[in-house]
């Protein structure tokens, strides 16, 4: 797979499948924020490259370059 890249060269990090200005290094909560979620409400899971990260590593779980993120909600209703 070939990195994405922004105009100077910079690594892009993926974030539910949209381009982001998160930056490797950044944490799960940055990319929460980011979003404008609450990383303490409930019914919010993460994945990082195809794999869940646990809620208990979201402040120190770092972002690697080219990572894709996936930040999914539960919603009620049906």
């Amino acid at each position: 797979m070939r990195a994405r890249t922004l105009l100077g060269g910079a690594r892009v990090i993926m974030l539910n499948g949209q381009t982001s200005d998160l930056s490797a290094g950044a944490t799960i909560r940055a990319a929460l924020a980011q979003l404008g979620l609450d990383a303490e409400a409930r019914g919010v899971a993460v994945a990082v490259d195809g794999e869940v990260v646990s809620r208990s590593k979201w402040d120190t779980y770092t972002l690697p370059e080219d990572a894709r993120i996936e930040v999914l909600t539960a919603m009620q209703g049906g």
